[in-house]
């Protein structure tokens, strides 16, 4: 406990004496936050100083190998960084779907070269990946999937399309999901592989959302030449290496909200609601709203410390990501629609100015999407009943 506590202070220390004011304000936009690639611009100056310095202490990956580029950390050390970092309201310094969701999943399944090759890219922010899976028609049912890689001896020629790529149009490469065997069962003639997006026919074709944003693209493949080397795992067994980045993929989006959060519902009603004599807010309905709220959101984060602790013993289950999900996402719904109650007609506002930053309206459309991104919240719920509960399916 003694070198737990001793962690602690020397890691509060560095980040307050190395993370500049600006990289501890709130995050406005997905692209004030730095995502690498080969095309990559800091914003400030401040940001790629802060890149810098934390790429230099090891710790934009803290928990991966050091012969990978990573700190090392154990999970208690981790869990203190990230600790220190939330309560100083730093940034991550890369954000990167390839730490949050192909990372585990080539430490895992890549090979030994893979790992050496890609690993320490992703560390520092080489590469801007994005995920292909879904396709026009294969969402839920995702081993439906009919994007295919014919063998031509010594690469595969992938033709097919994808859709919901997030950010594909800015990506440096795509992980993906593609039919090696027609003959096969749906789940069983599947393979991973690593695409690059500026290989000859890909294109892509961003998607506007309802909240006026478009990180989603439309990705197409034309007779695209991919090399052998880039099959991550095993032929036609790629199901395998999707299930267990899709736990990841969960329990990122099921945690959006958490990791986003800078100030608590109940703070921002105070500032912008009627308060009484008792300094409470005066609409007894709202207000209980947010107790509700807020009660819920302490269960789930204690929730997920317990799930962790006994993950280390070795009791955990895949299925709960699921839950993670499924609850997270309920949250930040309910997050969005309190915030919005907060703020009355002014909330609704579209476009920054005087009165509102124009996010909440924003934020609240998009939150939406959580329900369905990363399998809808109806197959959670199933994958919960059945693996979790152990609920009869018939």
């Amino acid at each position: 406990m003694k070198e737990l506590t001793d962690f602690r202070i020397q890691t509060r220390a560095w980040l307050e004496a190395n993370c500049p004011e600006s990289m501890r304000q709130p995050v406005k936009d997905p692209f004030d936050l730095y995502w690498g690639g080969r095309s990559a611009t800091f914003k400030s100056e401040d940001q790629k100083k802060w890149f810098n310095k934390m790429l230099e202490k090891k710790w934009v990956v803290p928990y991966w190998e050091t012969k990978y580029g990573g700190g090392g950390l154990t999970p208690e050390e981790n869990n203190i960084l990230t600790q220190e970092m939330t309560r100083l309201g730093c940034r991550k310094p890369l954000y990167s779907f390839g730490i949050s969701m192909l990372g585990p999943a080539l430490l895992k399944f890549a090979t030994e070269e893979q790992k050496a090759h890609y690993l320490p890219q992703i560390i520092e922010g080489k590469i801007w990946w994005c995920q292909g899976y879904s396709e026009p028609n294969s969402g839920s049912d995702l081993a439906s999937l009919q994007t295919k890689a014919i063998d031509k001896g010594d690469h595969f020629e992938i033709t097919g399309s994808k859709v919901w790529t997030s950010y594909a149009d800015k990506s440096d490469w795509i992980f993906c999901l593609v039919r090696t065997d027609f003959e096969a069962t749906k789940h069983t003639g599947i393979s991973f592989v690593l695409i690059d997006m500026a290989s000859k026919g890909v294109s892509t074709r961003p998607i506007k959302l309802i909240s006026g944003k478009s990180p989603f693209c439309e990705t197409f493949f034309d007779g695209v030449k991919v090399p052998k080397e880039n099959l991550i795992g095993t032929l036609n067994e790629g199901w395998n290496i999707a299930k267990f980045l899709l736990t990841h993929e969960r329990q990122m989006i099921g945690g959006i909200g958490e990791t986003d959060v800078r100030k608590k519902v109940h703070k921002v009603a105070l500032e912008n609601l009627p308060i009484n004599a008792q300094g409470l807010i005066n609409d007894g309905v709202i207000r209980s709203q947010i107790s509700n709220f807020e009660m819920d959101e302490e269960i789930f984060d204690l929730t997920i410390q317990r799930i962790t602790d006994e993950s280390k013993t070795g009791n955990n289950s895949g299925a709960l990501s699921s839950f993670f999900k499924f609850y997270g996402t309920e949250l930040n719904i309910a997050r969005q629609e309190l915030l919005m109650s907060t703020r009355g007609t002014d909330a609704l506002i579209w476009e920054e100015n005087e009165k509102s930053d124009g996010d909440l309206a924003r934020k609240f459309c998009r939150s939406k999407g959580n329900s369905i991104e990363g399998g809808t919240s109806e197959i959670q719920l199933n994958i919960i009943s059945k693996l979790i509960l152990g609920l009869p399916t018939k």
